[in-house]
Formats: C-alpha cells, structure tokens, sequence
C-alpha cells in the first residue's frame, strides 16, 4: 500500500512537502537552508541542545537557539525566525520562497512549525526517515563544530558552553575553510561572490 501511494494522511500532514533525497548543496544563495540539531556534554554531566540553521549555498551558520532541555517546535521558530533576520532585517517575509530542509525530528514536524515556515515564506522540506545523509550539510556541520570547537575548548558546565557558542558560530563563518568553497570561510566566498556580481 505504501509503495503505490494507498496509505491515509496523519492528521495535518501535507502532500505538497516534498521528501528531499537529492543533493544537498545549490549554486545560489537563499534557495536552500538546511537546519538541524546537536548535543553537546558538559564536564558535570549536564547537556546543552543546539538547533541551527545553514544556507546550502555558502554554508554560513546564520542562527541558532540553545537550551539544556530539549528542543522544541518553539526553539525552532525562533531560529527561524534569527535566520531570516540575519539575511533579510526585520521582515515579515521573505522576498522568495526558500526551501527549509530538517530532518523528521518532533520539533521540526511540528503542525505550528511548518505553519509559521511556510507563513514567512519557507518551504518545509524534509528528509526520509532514516537517512541522515540526505541532510548532509548539517551534519557535516555537526561533526566540525564538534571535533573544531566542542573538543578543544573547555565546557565545565552548560552557561559556560552557551556563552562560548556565538564566538565558534563567528569563527566558523568567518575564518573556517570549506573544501567545497575553494578553501574560503562561509563570509569569504559570500563577499567574493557579491563583489563578482556587483562586476557584472
């Protein structure tokens, strides 16, 4: 039944989402995010949960939310909202549509979640259950900020890690090379490629 399409909907499930399963990466700026979550052990035991959001283009960090409890459909709102405010200022939407692809996690499957999304103008695209490399980016993400920045720093409780997060984001955009960006940090190949296009 699943295979020719015969199953029922889950109650507010949208046939229009689409299941991403293709290429990660795009050639253009804000067409694609990708958004996903970690977890980050302290010294004395407790945890610290991070969502975060990256474009799919130029792979900057452009927001994200910490707590030490879980995350949540609401922590996932204000991330989206912080990513849309970091490129675009205070707007109510964005100009184009840009798809928003996460994971099958509760928070991001959320019914507010995907009606807020698709309200400032993301397209809630989400990978299959069970493949985590179809969100490869943000997991290529997770493994950098955690063996660049988690390991080598020190975390002796989860306010120490949460003051320590804005400066590894910017350090991580700023100054981080990407093999994909011709060895150039995400804010690098974002400047180079507006000065090219301003050439134009």
């Amino acid at each position: 039944m699943k295979v020719h399409g015969l199953l029922l909907q889950r109650d507010g499930e949208r046939r229009e989402e689409r299941r991403h399963d293709g290429r990660v990466a795009v050639d253009l700026h804000n067409t694609r995010w990708c958004s996903d979550g970690l977890e980050i052990t302290c010294d004395n035991g407790e945890k610290v949960r991070v969502a975060f959001a990256l474009d799919c283009c130029d792979r900057e960090a452009m927001g994200h939310v910490a707590t030490t409890g879980g995350i949540t459909a609401e922590d996932v709102l204000d991330s989206m909202v912080a990513t849309v405010e970091h490129r675009y200022g205070q707007v109510n939407r964005v100009p184009e549509p840009i798809e928003w692809l996460t994971d099958n996690g509760s928070c991001y499957a959320a019914r507010n979640t995907r009606a807020c999304g698709r309200g400032i103008g993301l397209i809630p695209c989400k990978t299959p259950v069970s493949s985590p490399q179809s969100n490869g980016m943000a997991e290529a993400f997770v493994r950098s900020l955690k063996r660049d920045y988690v390991r080598v720093n020190p975390r002796p409780d989860a306010q120490s890690v949460i003051d320590q997060l804005p400066g590894w984001f910017a350090h991580y955009n700023d100054v981080r090379p990407h093999r994909a960006l011709r060895y150039r940090s995400p804010r690098e190949f974002i400047a180079q490629t507006c000065e090219a296009l301003s050439g134009l």
